[in-house]
């Protein structure tokens, strides 16, 4: 079966094909789906050993079904329940369209499934479709407001849905590198290729909604995904009207002696070592940052990629690890290693963040902003930062899990970049997207594809956002230097590569070639100069300065032609300068 037939089967409104997208949708939750259909009311029961939050699962499921418009299914009943549970742990149902009249179905008439149950085997599409006893739910809602849990003293059984049980569950891992165990290849009953194009649809309606408890600084709608109402701001005294500034309101709101530049340094992905699944933790953790120590420093702040946990809570929601089942968990003690080395904002959205789990993901925010430094990736969320009265504000993207913003939402996007604008000066955003390894080196305008999953678009990503207001991107995830370029006066840089993976990370060729970047803008948050500081990476996946200047070759090369008409030179010290007029 081709890619395009599940989805044509699940426009059409075939229970299993609907099913089977809205399983991968959540598979990397451990949610597994199966459905049924009832005249024209489909029943999806969603099963998981710890599901996630009620709302975030009709979201997920609801807002799917809403973008696949399936033919004849005019409303969903939903069960929650967990592994070895006879009784749902709730039902909901809600309305998707209105009913037409027409004459009723008969619960006997076969359907067209045409989604393979098995691995390898081809659809039959004369799967006659069984009858269920149907519970009767005591609440039915039009999805145009957030749906709400319906209260009953005995959940009712969820219907038997003879659905078999799917294959392994692809999770969410970093990627396979040199010097990593290559992954197991044994392809499902559909081939990468296929899975590929099946989830792009997917990602956008899954990508706009929340699998845990919705942040309470929420401005997207998910449902809807119509901004939420801002609040307008109290009108200026008339007697006396002052004149408008030069710049946007925060220009009026900033000291007199506000500096002429203001400077960041920004570095890659940092893991200093997991002790998950087994110990690879460094015997003198004090050395990790030893030999860059120096060239971390005098920045007005310090940014890096935490891809890694911090956490001591036992249980990964990979499992127990190995093969390609990567999880990281770098103890709590190391954040003190962190603010020593002179870190301020650490990035938290990543494909690692959830590695043990939404308690994991707690403790590592907890860790970092308890050590005096702030983590950001939260979906929704703005880290505001005040240097020498310019007020910066981050915000974190990726394309990984309900948790974090997702740079495939461009709408949404955009519309929290304004939201952060109407406070700071300078807008940072920080996105972990792209393919990954040696090959990734270029950029493309275009969605990029790795293992199945889509990395996102990283040119139309950073244009877009700095087209709503941002100052500042700073890419991360393909393990790779990539290309900068300098767009309306705001420096994009496409991935800083790694910086540290002690024992995790391949080093491998230009896996091992990084990066400080340091960027000096205005207050406003124009460019003005910026530098490559040359990094190297030894075997264990340890920084230190590169007396070989090859971090500037490589990413002087990548710049020249991928963006040869962007307005930078780098010299052969790493200097980055805007090219004259």
């Amino acid at each position: 079966m081709s890619q395009q037939d599940i989805l044509n089967l699940a426009k059409e409104g075939d229970a299993r094909a609907i099913a089977f997208l809205i399983g991968q949708a959540l598979q990397s939750f451990g949610v597994t789906a199966k459905a049924s259909l009832e005249n024209d009311s489909l029943h999806l029961l969603l099963e998981a050993a710890q599901l996630p939050a009620e709302e975030a699962c009709l979201r997920v499921a609801v807002k799917g079904l809403q973008r696949l418009q399936p033919n004849n299914i005019y409303s969903v009943t939903i069960y929650g329940r967990r592994h070895g549970q006879q009784l749902p742990a709730w039902t909901q149902t809600v309305e998707l369209k209105k009913r037409l009249t027409f004459a009723p179905v008969s619960a006997g008439v076969a359907v067209n499934s045409g989604v393979a149950a098995n691995s390898g085997v081809a659809a039959n599409s004369g799967v006659s479709r069984i009858p269920v006893a149907l519970p009767k739910v005591e609440k039915t809602q039009n999805f145009t407001t957030a749906p709400t849990q319906t209260p009953e003293k005995s959940p009712p059984n969820p219907p038997k849905i003879s659905t078999p049980k799917p294959t392994n569950q692809r999770q969410k891992k970093p990627s396979p590198q040199p010097g990593l165990a290559r992954p197991n290849t044994k392809k499902s009953w559909l081939s990468v290729g296929a899975l590929s194009l099946i989830i792009v649809p997917i990602s956008g309606f899954v990508l706009g909604s929340q699998l845990y408890k919705p942040s309470n600084t929420a401005t997207i709608n998910p449902l809807t995904s119509k901004p939420a109402a801002q609040k307008g701001r109290a009108p200026a005294p008339a007697a006396k009207p002052q004149p408008a500034p030069k710049s946007p309101s925060q220009a009026a709101k900033q000291p007199a002696n506000v500096p002429a530049t203001v400077s960041i340094k920004a570095v890659g992905d940092i893991i200093p070592g997991t002790n998950f699944p087994y110990n690879k933790l460094p015997e003198n953790k004090e050395r990790l940052f030893e030999s860059v120590k120096p060239q971390l420093k005098g920045a007005d702040i310090l940014f890096g990629n935490f891809e890694s946990t911090m956490t001591d809570y036992p249980y990964s929601s990979k499992g127990r690890g190995g093969g390609m089942l990567f999880a990281f968990r770098t103890p709590p003690s190391y954040a003190k290693l962190l603010k020593d080395a002179g870190f301020d904002i650490l990035n938290i959205a990543n494909n690692h963040s959830y590695d043990f789990n939404e308690q994991g993901f707690k403790d590592t925010i907890k860790n970092i902003d308890s050590n005096g430094m702030k983590s950001v990736g939260k979906r929704d969320q703005i880290v505001y930062q005040n240097v020498k009265g310019v007020n910066f504000a981050f915000i974190g993207f990726s394309n990984y899990g309900e948790v974090h913003n997702s740079l495939l939402e461009l709408k949404a996007g955009a519309e929290i970049v304004k939201k952060a604008k109407q406070k700071a000066d300078i807008v940072v955003i920080s996105v972990h997207a792209g393919a990954e390894g040696t090959g990734a080196l270029n950029v493309r305008n275009k969605n990029e594809f790795f293992y199945g999953e889509n990395r996102g678009n990283m040119v139309l990503f950073s244009r877009t956002m700095i087209d709503a207001g941002a100052d500042l991107i700073l890419g991360h995830g393909p393990h790779v230097m990539r290309a900068l370029e300098l767009y309306k006066g705001k420096l994009i840089a496409y991935s800083l590569g790694n910086f540290m993976g002690y024992r995790t990370l391949s080093t491998a060729a230009e896996l091992g070639q990084s990066l400080i970047l340091d960027v000096k803008m205005t207050p406003q948050g124009d460019f003005v100069s910026g530098k490559v500081i040359p990094i190297e990476l030894d075997s264990r996946g340890i920084p230190s300065v590169d007396n070989d200047f090859r971090s500037v070759g490589l990413i002087r090369r990548l710049t020249k032609s991928d963006f040869p008409n962007t307005p930078l030179t780098i010299d052969d010290n790493g200097q980055i300068l805007k090219k004259n007029k």
